[in-house]
């Protein structure tokens, strides 16, 4: 099922919102050429001891890996034949880096008007931010999403990179944009994809929350509405509830708990008031949850009929029934770093999802197998490397 199996993509990205991107259309099939200097490579390579950090393995996997210094006119000649023969570029830069190392859009379209060129920054083209570094904290912060997490001194912030991943979804869609608009047009594009627009492109709903309102949306403004909790039952063990707006989910789990200490308060009689007294229902909740083992609870409100699903460890993820029945991880075998662990893409198309998986690749892996489609024999492959270009 490799629905972008006739699309080559040069990814010229780092660190995390271009190859994600990137990695997101090899998920669809797309042959992924990922472009390293010579060297280190990729900085996230280095997070870890080596040059295969798990940062590195996590945004991309499914590519091949050439390195080519293109600061040099050798390096360069070799890039713009790989330009020739692509349809998507990806590029995370400050804006005019790009055009500095004479990788701008204009000066690829000219070697491939057909190209679709994506140009990943921190705040966009234009602005008073829009020279300054970028990087997730940045985006959460100046969007605003970072304050439905983080409140109080603790200067600790907790949480994976969001705003990236974030940047990287919004981008590989507007390249899907581009490639399906290029089917009529036979033109390529200039998809540009900003992350504090896309961050606030996804939070729709806190934004919408203060234009109704005019007040600032909490931490707990969305659970207070959704009724959602997280309880930690008699074993230790912790499990996720969501009842959302249908009354039905309120009367189950009132059936599920049993517990007149619901039942006869006051505060809990209509959904307006659940969502006032949010606090106090937790509580009251809680100390019910308490009273039984995790497994116990699971039983009662499957049985009630209450979206609930336990609180996982990672370490537990796979094990669970319905993520093993899913076959939702994937492992590949690494010539050099042995088996690695992945995540299969989450669309299936007519109920399929296998393509050919590759795992993330070593630095400058496949640098003699894309140098040789290019035509370049192997006395001029020796000749590249010999003078440091490869």
């Amino acid at each position: 099922m490799k629905v972008l199996g006739d699309v080559r993509v040069l990814d010229l990205g780092s660190f995390i919102t271009g190859p994600y991107a990137a990695m997101l259309l090899a998920d669809l099939g797309a042959d992924v050429i990922k472009v390293e200097r010579p060297g280190a490579g990729d900085p996230f390579r280095g997070h870890d001891a080596g040059s295969y950090s798990h940062q590195f393995q996590a945004y991309n996997r499914h590519k091949r890996s050439i390195t080519l210094d293109y600061s040099k006119p050798e390096g360069r000649s070799v890039l713009m034949g790989l330009v020739k023969n692509a349809d998507v570029v990806v590029v995370n830069t400050r804006p005019g880096v790009a055009d500095d190392k004479g990788i701008g859009f204009e000066a690829l379209q000219k070697i491939n008007p057909r190209l679709i060129y994506c140009a990943i920054t921190g705040f966009g083209r234009e602005g008073p931010y829009s020279r300054r570094p970028a990087f997730d904290t940045v985006g959460q912060s100046l969007s605003g999403w970072i304050t439905l997490f983080h409140t109080g001194d603790d200067p600790r912030i907790a949480g994976p990179a969001v705003t990236d991943a974030y940047t990287g979804l919004f981008a590989s869609y507007g390249i899907l944009g581009a490639l399906y608009e290029r089917e009529r047009s036979g033109r390529g594009r200039l998809v540009e994809v900003n992350m504090l627009e896309a961050t606030l492109a996804f939070a729709t709903e806190p934004l919408a929350h203060y234009f109704t309102h005019g007040e600032n949306p909490q931490p707990y403004s969305r659970a207070a509405v959704s009724q959602t909790f997280v309880f930690r039952c008699a074993d230790d063990k912790r499990i996720g509830v969501h009842m959302s707006s249908p009354e039905k989910f309120w009367t189950n789990m009132v059936r599920a708990v049993d517990c007149s200490a619901v039942t006869s308060d006051p505060r809990f009689s209509t959904r307006g008031k659940r969502v006032e007294n949010y606090a106090a229902l937790g509580e009251t909740l809680a100390a019910q949850f308490r009273k039984r083992t995790r497994d116990d609870w699971m039983a009662r409100l499957e049985a009630c009929d209450v979206p609930f699903a336990p609180v996982h460890q990672f370490d537990e993820v796979a094990d669970d029934p319905q993520v093993a029945a899913l076959d939702s991880f994937l492992c590949d075998e690494h010539p050099q770093f042995g088996p690695i662990r992945g995540v299969r893409r989450p669309v299936h198309y007519d109920g399929n999802r296998d393509i050919e998986t590759r795992p993330p690749p070593a630095l400058g892996e496949h640098t003699e197998e894309l140098l040789t489609e290019l035509g370049l024999d192997n006395k001029k492959i020796a000749e590249l490397r010999g003078n440091g270009i490869v």
